[in-house]
């Protein structure tokens, strides 16, 4: 009898399973596209800063940068202290996030545009630091959070990642998401991860690591789209690794990211 209700079962099985591959690969697929949308952000952070604070003449003026995406194009503006001046411009393709195609340094009023967006910045800032308890801030020395803004619709969100100088360290987690209305009121809010997971690219001995793994609680089932930006942009691009995986305590698997071939694959634990 069991036999044959096995049987029975396994018949029900592929539809089943099909619905639910189909839909853990359409989730998979977002984290993917989330996260190189980061990604783009950051790169493009990193390398315009570099040229900014290259510059004497601009790093001493500098107020505060923002970085927005139009069509295929990705800008870094900088502004004076007095966030009206446009102080320099970098201009980037989706093609080539390392060396921009243009550089403006004219000194002009900043545009409508990212005057809007320097505006909810300060106001989303505002609102973190005056609720830093509720969102239960607790940056380490040596690591720093970094912002990356981006429209919505109806609004904008905001990311916290980590970053950090230290040598031989990926600083996975200690991340946030923040979503606003068009005002930059905080409408909702997620922690990715609970502490900072400070992951070593080195073994005690110097050995050379190949791959990293740590685990995620019930509040974040998947691998995040902050998990593989920040893997890219230090596992990858600084240490040459080219994978890394979350256990998942919630979905009871096991999410491993490659990063040459930008995919997500699961297992079962």
């Amino acid at each position: 009898m069991n036999k044959i209700i096995y049987v029975l079962i396994l018949g029900i099985l592929p539809i089943s399973t099909f619905s639910q591959e189909r839909s853990e690969k359409a989730i998979l697929d977002s984290i993917i596209n989330e996260a190189d949308l980061l990604y783009k952000y950051e790169k493009i952070t990193w390398n315009s800063t570099d040229l900014a604070y290259s510059n004497e003449r601009i790093k001493e003026n500098i107020g505060t940068y923002i970085v927005y995406l139009s069509n295929d194009t990705l800008f870094a503006v900088f502004a004076d202290k007095e966030y009206k001046n446009q102080i320099a411009k970098y201009s980037f393709t989706k093609k080539n996030l390392k060396v921009p195609y243009s550089e403006d340094y004219e000194v002009k009023p900043i545009s409508e545009k990212v005057s809007k967006l320097v505006e909810v910045k300060n106001a989303i800032l505002k609102n973190l630091n005056s609720n830093a308890e509720k969102y239960s801030f607790n940056f380490q020395k040596g690591f720093n959070p970094n912002l990356v803004l981006i429209p919505e619709i109806s609004g904008y969100k905001l990311y916290i990642i980590i970053g950090t100088p230290n040598s031989n360290v990926i600083p996975f987690g200690n991340d946030y998401l923040f979503k606003t209305d068009e005002r930059g009121n905080v409408i909702s809010w997620k922690k990715f991860h609970k502490t900072l997971i400070a992951t070593q690219t080195k073994g005690p001995n110097n050995e050379v690591v190949v791959s990293a793994i740590h685990s995620h609680l019930k509040m974040t089932p998947y691998i995040s789209a902050t998990d593989i930006c920040t893997f890219r942009l230090y596992g990858f691009d600084l240490f040459g690794m080219e994978e890394f995986m979350v256990t998942s305590t919630a979905l009871n698997k096991v999410f491993k990211y490659n990063a040459k071939q930008n995919s997500i694959t699961a297992t079962e634990l």
